[in-house]
């Protein structure tokens, strides 16, 4: 079957990729919040500064193996899109919940996922570079960037077009849950936050994920080991075209990494997409909910608070939704939409020294409930677990019984129904006949006809109506 699944994958264009996870069963037990990025203006009204570039993953594949994910894109969709169907195929097609399998070894098959999905989308983009290798012939030789614009707009505008394409990537963080254990992987600065609580009942917070940024000491000495000099990158919130010093996907700052003046020096490639691993982590009753979020929640806050402890107040604003939402993706959103209204009313009042950034990146929550309880939740009027006997046939007025069955308990309860004299209860043999044997008429005539006989004797009958 991995056979089969990769030659599909080597086969199919970018596109025929993108719907096959719509059949797949999501999870129930999942809450997804989202918010598009936002320009701020004087005037008040919103403004996208791009099309929303996130995906997100919450399936169920069998009752022991689901999967979620959060993929957060930069220039485009395009590589988001991709690893999130490729990732996802990986996973469903990896038969972990059909063989025993260690730690090491489930930790082993999501690292082989990324490092997979990484070469088949960086296959995929070999139509762009035949592209841009073709535009660049077309510039004549010896023009700088200004020059080449006015003799060749066309050419220059397609060769920018590639590039942005080139440069689309992802970060991502992922969580499998296979026979009750829990794996968690990430390249870039998406975040999983796992809520426990401890033997106090205390609610804690632990970041099962690591971020790949220029703030991570051990990133920045992978950086220096590979002969990149780190004393600017210290004061840089970028390296090369992005701020994660991990990722999947974006071309440019991996195969063009020559091209950027604070990565020339590095002896390979700088950005790797190889992940970090945590599991298996044993879900017991201590586990209360798991989070997988884009960075743009997480920033939006620090930004809007200036909080030091941003991961227990995204918790704690989880936990305050469970009070009053009714629903998971009611939680979710919840709190997405606090973040967002925390970032804009810190903007507008800070505005005024023009001191911040007057924009918010787009945000993505995956809210993933183990046994948090959600008090208010709605109650469905068709709840699969209860079932009702058929009413028996009833003929004539008489008091008859129904049963309703728990399915979950087994326990019965009888209602009585009274039947006598009531016009909205049908018998089998009520089809509408009268003791005549005629149907009832639906319509009182007995004015037309009372008319019709008076206008005949009288001879003003209207031609053409007598019968």
């Amino acid at each position: 079957m991995r056979s089969l699944k990769s030659q599909h994958s080597q086969n199919s264009s970018y596109k025929d990729a993108q719907s096959w996870t719509d059949d797949l069963p999501v999870c129930k037990n999942t809450g997804i919040g989202f918010s598009t990025n936002q320009r701020y203006r004087e005037d008040g009204h919103p403004q996208e500064m791009h099309h929303y570039e996130d995906c997100s993953c919450h399936f169920k594949f069998d009752d022991i193996f689901y999967w979620y994910a959060v993929f957060d894109g930069h220039e485009g969709k395009r590589a988001a899109d991709f690893c999130s169907q490729r990732m996802t195929a990986e996973i469903y097609f990896s038969q972990l919940n059909e063989k025993e399998t260690t730690d090491e070894e489930v930790k082993e098959m999501l690292r082989q996922a990324f490092i997979t999905v990484e070469k088949g989308y960086m296959e995929s983009v070999e139509d762009l570079l035949a592209e841009r290798t073709s535009l660049m012939y077309d510039i004549p030789e010896g023009l700088n960037s200004y020059e080449a614009y006015k003799e060749v707009p066309h050419v220059v505008e397609g060769l920018n077009r590639l590039n942005c394409e080139l440069s689309s990537g992802t970060a991502a963080a992922v969580a499998l849950i296979c026979k009750n254990k829990l794996y968690v992987a990430n390249v870039g600065n998406c975040r999983v936050l796992l809520c426990q609580t401890d033997q106090n009942s205390v609610l804690k917070v632990v970041q099962l994920s690591v971020d790949h940024d220029l703030k991570n000491e051990d990133e920045l000495l992978r950086l220096s080991q590979n002969g990149i000099n780190i004393k600017n990158l210290r004061h840089s919130s970028r390296l090369g075209n992005q701020e994660n010093t991990r990722c999947l996907g974006n071309y440019n700052v991996k195969g063009g990494y020559k091209d950027f003046e604070d990565l020339a020096m590095a002896a390979q490639e700088p950005i790797i997409a190889e992940p970090d691993i945590h599991g298996g982590i044993t879900l017991d009753e201590s586990c209360r909910f798991l989070l997988l979020m884009s960075a743009g929640l997480y920033k939006s806050i620090e930004e809007a608070t200036g909080t030091d402890q941003v991961n227990k107040y995204i918790a704690q604003c989880v936990v305050e939704q469970f009070r009053e939402q009714a629903t998971l993706t009611g939680v979710a959103q919840a709190v997405v939409d606090k973040a967002v209204r925390l970032h804009h009313d810190w903007y507008m009042s800070s505005s005024i020294n023009h001191s911040c950034t007057p924009e918010r990146e787009d945000i993505t929550l995956v809210l993933r409930n183990f046994n948090y309880p959600l008090p208010n939740a709605i109650t469905s009027p068709t709840n699969p677990s209860v079932t009702f006997n058929p009413i028996p046939t009833v003929r004539g007025g008489s008091t008859c019984q129904s049963t309703l069955t728990n399915t979950r308990t087994g326990d019965t309860t009888n209602r009585s129904i009274d039947t006598t004299n009531s016009s909205d209860v049908k018998t089998e043999t009520d089809d509408g006949m009268g003791p005549d044997m005629k149907i009832e008429a639906y319509v009182d005539f007995s004015d037309f006809y009372r008319n019709f006989s008076i206008a005949k004797q009288n001879g003003t009958l209207p031609e053409g109506l007598d019968f």
